[in-house]
């Protein structure tokens, strides 16, 4: 099957790469997105990640599955105001995606209008923002059938719990009351035409009904600000959460303070818990410093803004999004303890 290739398409089965990306890589095609030969793919990547964008097209053509690779600079200035008409077009005749790039400040917007696109099109979609080589010799090197047992173990609890209460060595004490008529979502590295995907993979999330207590914030920020503060861990953020809002936000390091505070202002709703998580891929062993693989180390997580109402069934909506990771959880789904220390107590 021959796809026509735009000028701006790159020969990317001409990329060198380190082969030591190609485990994550075929794990990536062959176990998270399972793709199948004569499907369409989207390969979305930017100068910076060709290298590991590469490699992942390598096994698509192993499967025998066509592809179109765009990269971002080859068709508009960067940060992207919106997401470039040719991407656009060609994710309408896809059945999957991958969107590996490293996150500029100001691009959420473009983002989100491609996952409109992936969301309304049913595409099954591999989330990459910031993946790097650690990513993708560690939590891309997951068994990711063992991450979803575990996943579905926690999900089945949380989804028929009214609350879950999280606290840290470092000062968290968190409490999360349910809304009933939101929905958890599994994302646990097996990509589903229902709910596109991070990977490396391993999350159960839900827009909270409200959330209330301290959030000492030592492993990660997300969004543009995790490249720039990395790891958190000698100058931790704390924040105070009230009425589902961040209130107060405090932290030795003043610029993280400040790009946090201003970050979490952009909007009515920037300031809002759109997203209650609980990381499970338990073959993650520390954060790294980078968001999209620390989000999924087993614990709690919260993000402020945009709640991803289209699976969690919540109505309002932010222009941003941005996810806090802390180290070391006790959880409690109403009263049974699942995580001690940072250790699920369930099996996988």
């Amino acid at each position: 099957m021959s796809v026509p290739v735009s000028t701006a398409n790159r020969n990317f089965n001409t990329i060198p790469f380190d082969p030591e990306l190609t485990p994550g890589a075929r794990n990536a095609i062959k176990v998270c997105l399972r793709v199948q030969p004569g499907e369409k793919v989207t390969v979305i990547t930017d100068e910076a990640t060709k290298e590991i964008a590469a490699s992942m097209v390598r096994e698509l053509e192993a499967v025998g599955a066509p592809y179109h690779a765009w990269v971002l600079e080859d068709l508009a200035p960067r940060p992207l105001g919106d997401l470039p008409r040719e991407i656009v077009e060609d994710l309408e005749t896809s059945q999957v995606s991958i969107f590996a790039v490293q996150a500029q400040a100001n691009e959420l917007h473009s983002r989100m209008q491609m996952t409109d696109v992936v969301n309304r099109r049913k595409i099954r979609h591999a989330h990459m923002v910031n993946v790097n080589r650690q990513i993708m010799l560690e939590g891309m090197r997951a068994d990711f059938l063992k991450v979803d047992r575990i996943s579905v173990k926690v999900v089945d609890m949380v989804r028929r719990a009214k609350q879950v209460r999280a606290k840290t060595p470092a000062g968290t004490d968190l409490v999360a009351d349910l809304n009933p008529n939101y929905h958890w979502v599994k994302t646990s590295g097996i990509i589903s035409p229902d709910k596109w995907g991070n990977l490396p993979g391993g999350e159960v999330f839900t827009t909270p009904g409200e959330v209330n207590g301290t959030f000492v914030i030592d492993g990660v920020v997300g969004d543009w600000l995790c490249a720039k503060f990395g790891s958190l861990r000698e100058s931790p953020l704390t924040i105070q959460v009230k009425g589902n809002r961040v209130v107060e936000a405090h932290s030795a390091n003043h610029d993280l303070e400040s790009d946090f505070w201003s970050y979490t202002h952009t909007d009515e709703n920037s300031d809002r818990v759109g997203e209650f998580a609980i990381g499970t891929n338990i073959e993650l062993k520390d954060v790294i410093g980078q968001i999209l693989q620390d989000e999924k180390y087993p614990g709690v997580h919260i993000a402020f803004g945009n709640p991803y109402g289209a699976h969690t069934g919540a109505e309002w909506y932010s222009s941003t999004h941005i996810d806090v990771v802390g180290r070391k959880f006790d959880i409690w789904v109403d009263d049974e303890q699942i995580m001690r220390d940072g250790k699920f107590l369930l099996e996988p």
